[in-house]
C-alpha cells in the first residue's frame, strides 16, 4: 500500500504544465481554516501556459499586482475574483518567471462535509456542491486571501492517497469560457474523470 504524501515542490515544478493538469486528477485537496478541516478529489482540471498562451492571465509576459504570483515558483495559490463573486483556486506551476498554472475545476467530496454545506448555504449534499470552480473555492473556503499561499502549508495541500484513475476513464477536452483566445482556445487542456457527476461543463 502506498504511503500518504504530500505533493511537494518537486511535483510542482514540473515544466509540463499540460501533464501536472492531467496528474492531478485524482489527488485530494485540503483546506484547513480555524480547524475546519475539508477535503475532496480532484475530478477535473485546466492547464494554462503561460504567456504563450491567449487564455492565460499571463499571456504575453503580462504582470499585474493580482497575477504576480503566477511568476513565483510552482507551488502557490493563484486564487482571484472572477465576475467580482467566485474565487477560483489555481496552482502555480514551473520555476520562478515562468507563470505556468492549473485551474482545479471539480472536486469530489470527502471530508468536512457539513461545513462545505454551511459555507455553501446547501441544505444537502448534491452534485453541485462542489460543480465547479466557483463551488469548489466556496465549499473549501478558499478566497482571494489565500492568494499566495503555500501548498506545503497546513491551510492548503495537495496529498497523493496512492489512488489512480486509469487512462481509459480521463478525458482531455478544450477549455470551457476562453472563446476570447481564438485559436488557443481549442486546446486540450481541460481534463476530467469519465463519469463523475461533480464534473462542470461538457463530459463527452
Amino acid at each position: 500500500m502506498q504511503k500518504i504524501k504530500k505533493l511537494g515542490y518537486s511535483f510542482y515544478s514540473g515544466t509540463d504544465v499540460v501533464k501536472i493538469a492531467r496528474s492531478l486528477l485524482g489527488k485530494i485537496l485540503i483546506t484547513q481554516f480555524n480547524g475546519i478541516v475539508t477535503s475532496g478529489r480532484i475530478v477535473e482540471t485546466e492547464a494554462y501556459e503561460g504567456v504563450t498562451d491567449r487564455a492565460s492571465h499571463a499571456y504575453n509576459g503580462r504582470r499585474t499586482s493580482r497575477t504576480e504570483i503566477m511568476f513565483d515558483r510552482g507551488g502557490k495559490a493563484y486564487v482571484y475574483l472572477c465576475y467580482g463573486i467566485h474565487h477560483l483556486f489555481n496552482i502555480v506551476t514551473n520555476k520562478k518567471e515562468v507563470p505556468h498554472a492549473v485551474l482545479v475545476r471539480a472536486v469530489e467530496p470527502l471530508e468536512g462535509i457539513d461545513a462545505m454545506l454551511k459555507r455553501t448555504g446547501k441544505k444537502k449534499p448534491g452534485f453541485t456542491l462542489t460543480r465547479g470552480p466557483g463551488n469548489v473555492s466556496k465549499a473549501l473556503g478558499i478566497a482571494t486571501s489565500h492568494c499566495g499561499c503555500d501548498l506545503q502549508s497546513k491551510e492548503i495541500c495537495v496529498i497523493d492517497d496512492g489512488f489512480r484513475i486509469s487512462k481509459n476513464n480521463i478525458v482531455a477536452s478544450p477549455r470551457i469560457g476562453v472563446d476570447y483566445a481564438g485559436e488557443d482556445a481549442e486546446l486540450m487542456y481541460r481534463f476530467f474523470v469519465k463519469g463523475n457527476k461533480y464534473v462542470s461543463g461538457k463530459t463527452a
